[in-house]
């Protein structure tokens, strides 16, 4: 239970040996095999909000045995009902596990199911910062899982005449450089989920354990505006407008334009001085990729309004006469099996871990342009900040002990 103080290395290290034998009755770990039964085991892990629209996700075939959520403090282990998801992964009956908690519990639930020999539906974003993506990444290699962020706009771009051409244009390797310019303009609920900067403790309701809710993120003191939906406008747990709405809009576009393997080189924004806690107004922000493409969040919130490009699309009079044939021919990229589907034939979704991970941080770079108040420029290879100390710490942000990746 939550009280219990272990670290994820100790339960971690007894967790490998006892989900390999807890598992394998029903889908053997690391063997890539659907479970015999048509009939998945399911469990939600953060019960509120969206929990129910991101369980729903994992399919039509999935039992719900077990919910946990930090709410359920007094009823823990008491019919299904839990507040430390670890206990979910204990158990041997679920397969799949659907995680609707606030953003900064998303990557070490997600890591612990895959660990664990459970598939994954998480809601976006997939992270709270930048670090934390790279870690679902290689967990999901390492343990063979499925895992399905919860944006799915790709789905629909992968069925549009329009979009696929695009992508195969921006896929080619025949332009010398990337014409486009894409705005998003408003959307971005910034003013809806801005924190409150001076709020008055208030008392820790009885049915919630705060201190697992606040997990890897500080111990702050409690205020209900911290949790629900409005814990979106902490940079504790999410990181704002900006974080809950772009990863739904960019999730598509980073497909169209061939950004699934890559990130921003130079992000600059346009914000006033950012409050240490509490997420807060901004103007715009413009993320500039090696190849020139150029995407903008355009609040409409606060301040002018972004003036400094206008808004270009790729086409095929973008190439020569020649090239057009060659992009014509290409085939059509095959589209991705739902959830559902990669369970039982262990083909990746469109929304795995790794796409998942580079729109989440499309997100997060200009949160962190916003935050330290200037230019960044970043390393998509190595993803990390270039030559910004402060900048990079908000890449690689600490966790509180006992949590860490």
């Amino acid at each position: 239970m939550a009280g219990r103080g272990w670290s994820r290395r100790e339960f971690f290290g007894g967790l490998t040996a006892a989900a390999a034998f807890a598992i394998v009755p029903r889908q053997v770990l690391g063997q890539g095999e659907a479970p015999p039964s048509d009939t998945l085991g399911g469990a939600l892990v953060g019960c509120g909000g969206q929990g129910g629209g991101t369980f729903r996700g994992l399919g039509r075939n999935v039992r719900r045995l077990a919910s946990c959520d930090v709410k359920f403090k007094g009823k823990a282990d008491e019919k299904e009902t839990y507040t430390d998801f670890r206990r979910v992964m204990d158990r041997r009956d679920i397969d799949v596990v659907a995680i609707g908690t606030p953003p900064h519990w998303h990557p070490l639930i997600s890591i612990a199911a895959m660990q664990s020999g459970k598939d994954v539906v998480c809601e976006k974003p997939l992270t709270r910062f930048i670090a934390e993506g790279r870690a679902v990444v290689e967990a999901e290699k390492r343990y063979g899982r499925i895992i399905q962020v919860g944006t799915y706009g790709r789905y629909g771009a992968i069925r549009d005449r329009n979009a696929i051409l695009k992508h195969k244009i921006m896929t080619s390797g025949l332009l010398k450089k990337s014409p486009v310019v894409h705005i998003k303009n408003g959307g971005l609920k910034v003013k809806m989920w801005s924190g409150y900067v001076n709020p008055v403790p208030q008392p820790v309701p009885d049915s919630l354990d705060w201190d697992m809710y606040c997990g890897p993120a500080p111990l702050r003191p409690y205020h209900p505006h911290r949790v629900g939906g409005t814990h979106r406008g902490y940079w504790d747990y999410e990181g704002g407008g900006m974080a809950d709405m772009g990863q739904h809009h960019f999730d598509p576009v980073q497909w169209i334009y061939g950004k699934d393997d890559t990130s921003a080189v130079e992000i600059e924004s346009f914000a006033p001085p950012a409050h240490p806690l509490a997420c807060g107004m901004w103007g715009w922000a413009e993320l500039t990729y090696a190849d020139g493409t150029v995407f903008v969040m355009n609040s409409g919130e606060w301040g002018k309004p972004y003036d400094r490009r206008q808004a270009r699309d790729v086409s095929l009079s973008d190439l020569s006469e020649e090239d057009q044939k060659k992009v014509l021919a290409v085939p059509d990229p095959e589209p991705w099996p739902s959830f559902e589907e990669a369970v039982k034939t262990r083909k990746k979704t469109g929304g795995s871990a790794e796409p998942g991970h580079r729109s989440a941080a499309i997100m997060h770079l200009a949160n962190i342009s916003i935050r330290v108040g200037r230019k960044i420029k970043y390393d998509p290879v190595k993803e990390e900040v270039i030559g910004d100390e402060e900048a990079n710490l908000l890449v690689h942000q600490p966790m509180r002990a006992p949590w860490h990746l």
